[in-house]
């Protein structure tokens, strides 16, 4: 049970492991807006490159999770097998 009148926001942090995975879709779309309003020449252009910089992101951290876990779960039991 949460009890939100004594939350204090930076001192006690939301429980929210059971569905941190949301969090990023709103992480890579709030860095793609701060780094493409820096470097974006033309403003016209500025919501389709935030969307396809939010995009890549996302496909990049999807994949590294997928590569970690190839890694870790069938690499190493072959480069280095627990002794019986």
């Amino acid at each position: 049970m949460i009890h939100l009148l004594a939350y204090r926001p930076l001192i006690d942090p939301l429980d929210l492991h059971h569905v941190w995975f949301l969090l990023l879709l709103p992480l890579a779309l709030l860095v793609s807006i701060a780094y493409k309003a820096v470097r974006v020449d033309d403003m016209k252009h500025f919501w389709p490159a935030t969307l396809w910089m939010t995009a890549q992101v996302i496909v990049g951290m999807v994949a590294l999770g997928f590569a970690f876990y190839v890694v870790i779960e069938w690499l190493v039991p072959i480069i280095a097998p627990t002794p019986m």
